[in-house]
């Protein structure tokens, strides 16, 4: 038997894996997901009050991830839209639709009646038809413990114009999922992989589905070639011609009882469609392999069509898995990958204008001083220490050091002078970039790149962001920061602190209102403080009172800190803090 014999039985047979697999995890996920369909019903009869379209001005979105994040294709506007929030005990979902006013620098909520159900790791893709139309696919709810999840397979679309919200219901659609990619190309919603997963198993897809604009029916594709291995999280771009690429992702898969383990894939390919603009189009997989400086291996990264006929990715996490544990680095670089030379490189701050000319001059009096052999880029810049002094509502001041790292010299540099000032290293007067972090949401407008939110780990405890930045990708002078976090909206709940109230949270959790949320903590703050206070005598400690201080302080300090920061140091810093803080008090 030849090798095109040897790959196609290959191919086969993985087919009928999969499709064992699916099944099993279908029937094994049906029971819990039919438990949380009377959860979503409820919350949509909810929703269904809204009966009028209200956009009002507000405060900027709380912290969240795995929501979308898209850039209005006719006016200068980011559209977000669902995602979820943990705070170490409970799940909050969300179906909120916001606007982000680029020119004003300003957030708008908008209601409008009748939306999606809440999820999160959906995905979302915009297409400039009739003024404008948000498209939604997939995603999941999940319960407030987190250990049962419900997969969506409906498709949805906001009607920027009207703003309306309406239902697309066709049939021979992708099955439930979440974590699989969209986008738009030529008249078409593509969908490619994603996973679902029930309490016990597991399931990543590398299917492909196609979904008609103009016709409104679903199409699988069955495109020739050997094709991505499953998985979630990749890179999916379109490029000018039609075709689709992709890059990366992440999978997993059980080793024995209860133990998994991960895969990082850093393989990349193109999906060519080979009948373009025929009524039945032929697609068909090929490997790429592309030259210059790919990304380092990692998950969660975010991604982008950048200008020039270029794609970006940012950010992301390289976890090291043990049996019983994860350790992860995070990232907050960029890395340009060009389409038409197929080729990566790593994207550099050249810094504002006039430290670029002072840099050159330099670079000019070295090389003319030490001769040829110093004409290159200027010296490697040593780690940065940035310290940073915030004061807390009381007065107290703590003191918080972030090592930055130095910019790596591209090593990949072209003979074009754009693409030399591109990857141009160097150092900056004052580095301000978005911390290192994982599952951001990106999205570029008028060629500048705007990050919202992720999340980063220190110890066990997850820190959810909400801060906003953006970069012109044009230029790569400099980031902005035009919303920074604000710790306050950090939150941290031990497993012992709220066992007694997490049956009547339950449902409250899941509905992931704010505002519910605040004034419950305010409640408990409020009980709390009657109880302790006349208990207390001068010199003697408040143990609750104390406690609640130190998470308050560590959840400050591992805001500024940022993921470089260990565990223990964090804590040393929140006890320390603490100890001052209620010190006082007494």
């Amino acid at each position: 038997m030849g090798k095109k014999g040897k790959r196609d039985k290959k191919g086969k047979g993985a087919e009928k894996t999969l499709a064992k697999l699916e099944k099993k995890v279908s029937r094994r996920a049906k029971k819990e997901e039919e438990d949380l369909e009377a959860l979503i019903a409820e919350f949509q009869s909810l929703d269904a009050k809204k009966t009028q379209v209200i956009e009002s001005s507000c405060p900027p979105p709380s912290p969240r991830l795995n929501c979308s994040l898209c850039a209005h294709p006719e006016r200068d506007e980011l559209i977000l839209f669902g995602g979820e929030y943990f705070n170490g005990q409970k799940t909050f979902l969300y179906n909120d639709l916001y606007i982000y006013h680029i020119r004003k620098n300003s957030w708008a909520k908008l209601d409008i009646p009748n939306p999606p159900p809440r999820r999160c790791a959906h995905q979302a893709a915009v297409v400039p038809t009739a003024g404008g139309q948000l498209w939604i696919f997939g995603g999941e709810f999940a319960s407030p413990n987190g250990e049962q999840f419900y997969h969506y397979k409906d498709l949805w679309v906001l009607h920027l114009a009207t703003k309306t919200w309406e239902q697309i219901k066709a049939p021979g659609g992708p099955s439930g999922r979440s974590g699989h990619r969209m986008v738009a190309c030529k008249r078409q919603l593509i969908i490619f992989g994603g996973f679902h997963e029930s309490a016990r198993d597991f399931i990543y897809y590398n299917d492909v589905y196609a979904f008609n604009l103009d016709s409104f029916t679903w199409s699988k594709l069955a495109p020739a070639g050997m094709g991505p291995a499953p998985r979630s999280g990749c890179q999916m771009t379109p490029t000018p011609e039609g075709n689709i690429i992709i890059y990366g992702g992440y999978s997993k898969q059980r080793i024995k009882k209860d133990v998994d383990k991960g895969t990082l894939h850093t393989d990349m390919f193109l999906l060519k469609a080979e009948g373009a603009g025929k009524e039945e189009d032929r697609w068909s997989w090929s490997r790429l392999s592309p030259s210059g400086v790919k990304p380092t291996p990692r998950s969660g990264f975010s991604v982008a069509a950048a200008p020039n006929n270029r794609c970006l990715l940012f950010g992301g996490v390289h976890d090291e898995e043990e049996e019983e544990s994860i350790e992860g680095d995070f990232f907050n670089d960029i890395y340009f990958y060009d389409i038409g030379k197929n080729r990566w490189f790593p994207a550099q701050l050249k810094g504002p204008r006039s430290e670029r000319r002072k840099r050159r001059r330099g670079r000019q009096a070295e090389a003319e001083a030490a001769g040829e052999e110093e004409l290159q880029l200027s010296p490697p810049q040593g780690p940065l220490e940035i310290v940073k002094e915030v004061v807390a509502e009381d007065g107290t001041v703590m003191t918080i050091k972030q090592v930055i790292p130095a910019a790596a010299e591209d090593k990949d540099r072209s003979g074009s002078e754009e693409e030399e000032d591109e990857e141009e290293g160097g150092a900056l007067g004052q580095p301000v970039e978005p911390c290192p972090r994982s599952s951001a949401m990106v999205a570029v407008k008028h060629g500048v790149l705007y990050v919202y939110g992720g999340m980063f780990e220190v110890g066990d405890r997850q820190v959810t962001l909400s801060d906003l930045h953006s970069i012109d990708l044009h230029r790569m002078e400099e980031w902005k920061v035009l919303l920074e976090m604000d710790p306050k909206t950090q939150e941290w709940l031990e497993e012992s602190e709220s066992d007694e109230e997490e049956e009547d949270d339950d449902v409250e959790g899941a509905e992931g209102g704010e505002e519910e949320e605040e004034s419950s903590e305010e409640e408990s703050e409020d009980e709390e403080g009657e109880q302790q206070h006349p208990a207390v005598q001068p010199g003697e400690a408040q143990p609750q009172y104390a406690a609640r201080t130190e998470q308050y302080w560590l959840r400050l300090a591992c805001s500024h800190m940022g993921p470089e920061a260990k565990d223990k140091k964090v804590l040393k810093v929140a006890h320390a803090m603490a100890k001052t803080f209620y010190e006082d008090a007494i």
